[in-house]
């Protein structure tokens, strides 16, 4: 009976398996609340979070969970900004309405249960999706020490919307551009002119260093530099999860940076190396490339000689 009734709670966890399934689910489960685990089946956190799940899916039959592989529907991901596993998406209406980042089983089950009680849902819909609009905004214009919100950039003209109506509210300032220093509104474009005459402008803003110094520090920073998502305690990505296992196997000390907290290395490495994905890994501020060559240097013997710089 007790098999029975596990196997009974993992099959009302459904699991998707592209991006049309998912927005058709969306839409087949818009009149219910939608929980929706980001995780990876090499996460050991995430098979806890399913079981915690599937519980909740036996208690709460009105509800339904759903389980998509993060790195295997990436479109899914990268538009809900999802950067590590386990992560929850709740939904109502085809809308997201709140958030849960990390294996945080009583806080799991805490929303859940808020969003499932009649009566509440929709005026926490409209003050989760407040929050999660403010922690964004708050998160951008403190993105680096001197943050331009304009409309596109000069590569690339485009708008995010939900960021352009979401700022004029937030900043108490109805046009753009907008400027922020450390975070804190200086004005628009006739008050950066005005700085400008005055010659405030550069006491102003800090003078950071270029890009491209920024990155040939960082990539010496250590003999052997992993750029990664996540760091050596905790990979947040299976490709940066293997890579770690390989240079741990040759007990050569090595450095790790999270690529996920700098945006602007993020970016900005991949110009620099001409490599468009992680991990990334540097010996003596070299490339030698990603999972895939260093899987291959690994059989071929070549690793340990280059990563000890006799190669």
């Amino acid at each position: 009976m007790a098999a029975g009734a596990a196997e009974a709670a993992v099959a009302a966890v459904e699991e998707v398996g592209s991006a049309g399934q998912f927005e058709e689910l969306l839409r087949l489960k818009a009149k219910s609340l939608l929980v929706v685990h980001f995780w990876a089946p090499w996460a050991p956190q995430c098979a806890q979070m399913n079981e915690v799940m599937a519980e909740l899916a036996k208690e709460l039959p009105q509800v339904s969970f759903v389980k998509l592989e993060a790195e295997g529907v990436p479109e899914v991901s990268e538009k809900y900004e999802i950067s590590s596993v386990p992560t929850f998406l709740f939904f109502k209406n085809s809308q997201k309405i709140d958030r849960l980042d990390g294996a945080h089983a009583p806080e799991l089950t805490k929303k859940v249960q808020r969003h499932a009680s009649s009566g509440s849902f929709l005026p926490s819909a409209n003050e989760h999706l407040k929050e999660d609009l403010n922690l964004r905004l708050k998160k951008l214009t403190h993105a680096a020490p001197c943050m331009l919100f304009m409309k596109g950039t000069p590569q690339e003209p485009r708008c995010d919307e939900e960021v352009r109506q979401g700022l004029k509210a937030y900043s108490s300032w109805p046009t753009y551009p907008q400027l922020y220093v450390s975070g804190e509104l200086i004005g628009g474009l006739d008050i950066i002119k005005e700085l400008e005459a005055s010659e405030e402008l550069d006491t102003i803003c800090p003078k950071a260093p270029k890009l491209e110094e920024r990155l040939k520090v960082l990539t010496n920073k250590a003999s052997v530099m992993l750029f990664m998502k996540g760091n050596k305690q905790e990979a947040k990505c299976g490709f940066s999860k293997q890579i770690l296992e390989i240079l741990n196997s040759t007990g050569v000390e090595y450095e790790t940076f999270d690529i996920l907290e700098d945006e602007e290395v993020r970016q900005g490495l991949k110009a620099y190396s001409n490599w468009p994905t992680y991990p990334q890994l540097y010996v003596k501020g070299e490339l030698v490339g990603g999972l895939d060559i260093v899987k291959e240097l690994k059989e071929n013997g070549e690793l340990l000689p280059i990563l000890r710089g006799e190669n």
